[in-house]
């Protein structure tokens, strides 16, 4: 089947857009960069959206943050653990033992914060 001009042009776009985190998720990006700007700095904009949506009382955005914070959480914690085996021993070792609690501490606030979600949908 032939794809068309304007889809193919967009499939490029994209994945030209989203080239770093192609690499950082095939763990051929660097550790550093990889930990701290989307590990650290992305989650932190995230979190800080997610308590503004609170304190808005937006509970459908709440939502959504809550499931994409999820699911990014998980793509950046694996992309960590790939780019460490290329790190230097010492920073990828230390970047996957930071990575253990990071993801138990992660799924832990995404439960409780996805259950009193649950519980005001209840109470509406």
């Amino acid at each position: 089947m032939h794809q068309s001009k304007p889809t193919h042009s967009l499939r490029s776009g994209l994945t030209a857009f989203f080239a770093p985190e192609f690499r950082a998720w095939r763990g051929e990006a660097r550790l550093s960069a990889v930990f701290w700007v989307h590990g650290v700095l992305v989650s932190s904009v995230l979190i800080t959206l997610f308590a503004t949506s609170i304190y808005r009382g937006q509970v459908f955005l709440e939502q959504a943050l809550l499931i994409g914070f999820g699911f990014y959480t998980a793509w950046v914690l694996v992309s960590i653990w790939r780019c460490s085996s290329a790190a230097e021993p010492f920073w990828g070792v230390l970047a996957k033992l930071l990575t253990v609690p990071w993801a138990a501490n992660a799924a832990l606030v995404v439960f409780f914060l996805q259950l009193e979600l649950w519980v005001r949908y209840a109470g509406k």
